[in-house]
């Protein structure tokens, strides 16, 4: 930090972007080179081309691509080619999927319409009131929910899902909604903005065995540097030819130089199953520490995305809180969620749990005293996306 203080990085590694660890020595080399030789032109760039044949082959379901630069355009991007092709403007989504008018637009219906989907208790100021009605939210491993919408709308031309966050599909959930995309003639949209690469090479659709018509990527593929890409059927995507959807620089070289070097990584690596055996050791040892200090946690998948909650009801930010405070005092950034990284070794693991036992041991004594808040030496940490305004 800028105290010279260093810490071991177990919350979520650049916002889930960088796979391989930071300043990765692979990956940045091939970027120092992509500046070197000049990382923009009036023509486009070979690497471009190479991407998206590798993308192609790793899916070969699709067949044509975009790029964009952050997650957030990208799905702004799908959604955009998802209507133009089915010509119907109202979409039903599950999960995250960014800050966009299309997404944001869900709480003008309802205040609380993205509670349950990461965001809670923004206000859609800004968004335009016209806009209202024309996104639907359904629940993660809840069919009848979109079952029940698509009843009631027979103008949903969009299904975007993430196929993973923190829930396993159950029931063959994300085969029927592709079976229910395909009986309305809606574009299936699945948005790998965070689950993509961890699984497995590619998309975490394909470690599921369900095709979606658009995929989108972006975050790991690139080990940190600003990359985005979205892949489909070239039906779908040559509708992009009929609107507009334009940026200078989402074809600048630096992002595709960076996305081949850290999916050629990945490969070479088999980071996926390594983040799967680091991420099931911290698991193991959150459970065992939890038993051990009697505190109410329970463990959510997967474990390349290893995630605790609490089971404290309105003192769990709080707790939270406290965790991460006394794990910085031993120089570990620390909160309920590890985005495990090929970085991270056995060695820090075991480092980091020594350190997980010391306060899961201060944590049991305040609960047990119900003096949690008057240990904190600050406020308590405002949750996920909500400003302190």
């Amino acid at each position: 930090d800028l105290d010279n203080n260093v810490y071991l990085d177990f919350t979520i590694m650049g916002i889930g972007s960088t796979i391989l660890g930071y300043a990765d020595d692979f990956v940045n080399k091939a970027v120092k080179d992509a500046v070197d030789s000049g990382s923009m032109s009036t023509l486009n760039c070979p690497e471009e081309v190479e991407l998206a044949e590798l993308l192609i082959k790793i899916h070969p379901w699709a067949q044509m691509v975009r790029y964009a630069k952050t997650g957030g355009e990208s799905m702004a991007i799908a959604i955009r080619i998802a209507r133009a092709f089915s010509g119907k403007d109202k979409v039903a989504f599950c999960g995250y999927h960014g800050w966009s008018d299309w997404y944001l637009a869900t709480n003008l219906t309802d205040k609380a319409g993205l509670d349950t989907h990461l965001l809670s208790g923004l206000e859609p100021k800004g968004v335009p009131q016209k806009l209202q009605g024309t996104v639907l939210p359904f629940s993660y491993n809840k069919i009848e929910e979109l079952e029940d919408l698509v009843s009631k709308n027979n103008d949903i031309g969009v299904i975007v899902v993430e196929p993973l966050r923190h829930q396993e599909p159950e029931n063959d959930f994300l085969k029927k909604v592709r079976d229910i995309a395909d009986k309305i003639g809606a574009v299936l949209v699945f948005d790998e903005i965070t689950i993509g690469w961890r699984l497995n090479v590619g998309g975490a659709h394909l470690f599921y065995g369900v095709e979606p018509d658009i995929a989108v990527f972006g975050k790991a593929m690139a080990n940190g540097y600003p990359m985005g890409a979205i892949i489909g059927k070239k039906e779908i995507m040559e509708s992009a030819q009929s609107t507009f959807i334009s940026s200078t620089f989402w074809t600048e070289k630096i992002g595709l130089v960076a996305a081949l070097a850290t999916i050629k990584r990945m490969e070479e690596l088999n980071v996926p199953k390594y983040l799967k055996n680091i991420g099931e050791m911290i698991q193991d040892g959150w459970s065992k520490l939890a038993e051990k200090h009697k505190i109410k946690l329970s463990i959510l998948p997967p474990a390349a995305l290893a995630t605790f909650s609490l089971g404290y009801g309105e003192k769990n930010q709080a707790i939270r809180t406290l965790f991460t405070q006394e794990m910085l005092k031993k120089k570990f950034l620390a909160t309920a969620s590890v985005y495990l990284s090929y970085a991270h070794t056995a060695d820090d693991v075991k480092k980091y749990l020594i350190a997980v036992d010391e306060v899961f041991a201060i944590l049991s004594k305040a609960i047990d005293e119900n003096n949690v808040e008057s240990k904190l030496e600050g406020p308590v940490a405002h949750n996920g996306f909500k400003r302190l305004t």
